[in-house]
């Protein structure tokens, strides 16, 4: 991927957000090429150590409110430096197989991850739609919301950054916060005195966050493959 595509990407998902009205971002100012040099500049903001967690999670909650028809995105972007396809489909079983994990197991498998992953994971994709049968609604999503990607400013009002958006299951962006802590408890209480989850998203909550170890691994290296094939396994375990 040229690196203007993905600050092309990073300023389309900063306006969607922004233009929700719920979560403060660092508006996109402007981006392109100068001198051979890709580059974007965003809207500067003084942050601080820490904030409100509770209005943060309410904030997140009124962000999954804002919709659309179709999960998907109007453009493909990255999560990360990887590339996160998002052809719009109403069907979320189907795109969270072939979008999300499907591409991201095939990716591990080029990448030499081995075929005991790859076997692993086409017997989950198979019986996918025995994990969601909640039927969710397309929420705009930040994408890639792990601790380092939210901050405050002096006000304690929250900001969030380095999306990978797509409208999807709000659970997804939920499960990512849980995947590397830094959220408060207080975060968690607001988010769901504002929207409840539905059952089962203690399990869910390890299909979505699969995604992202499957990331780590292409990324990063093999240092991720026995969590990818122990949370393929818990999941597995859940059919039996």
């Amino acid at each position: 991927a040229s690196r203007l595509d993905l600050f092309e990407a990073e300023a389309d998902g900063l306006a969607a957000l922004a233009s929700s009205g719920t979560i403060r971002v660092p508006v996109p100012v402007c981006w392109g090429l100068a001198g051979g040099a890709s580059y974007l500049v965003l809207e500067r903001l003084d942050l601080a150590g820490a904030g409100r967690g509770a209005e943060a999670g309410r904030r997140l909650a009124e962000l999954h409110r804002a919709g659309g028809p179709a999960f998907g995105w109007r453009r493909d972007n990255y999560i990360g430096a990887t590339p996160q396809p998002n052809n719009q489909t109403p069907d979320w079983i189907g795109f969270w197989r072939d979008r999300r994990l499907g591409f991201q197991l095939d990716l591990a498998a080029r990448n030499g991850h081995g075929r005991a992953l790859r076997h692993q994971g086409d017997r989950l994709l198979a019986d996918l739609g025995a994990f969601i049968g909640h039927q969710p609604s397309p929420s705009l999503l930040h994408g890639d919301l792990w601790g380092g990607n939210l901050a405050y400013l002096a006000d304690g009002s929250p900001v969030i950054f380095d999306p990978a958006v797509y409208l999807g299951d709000r659970e997804a962006d939920l499960a990512m916060t849980e995947l590397f802590g830094g959220f408060g408890g207080d975060f968690y209480a607001a988010y769901r005195e504002a929207w409840p989850l539905d059952p089962g998203y203690g399990t869910r909550k390890t299909l979505y966050n699969l995604y992202h170890i499957l990331n780590h691994l292409n990324l990063f290296g093999s240092g991720y493959l026995g969590q990818a094939r122990t949370m393929i396994e818990r999941l597995l375990a859940e059919l039996r």
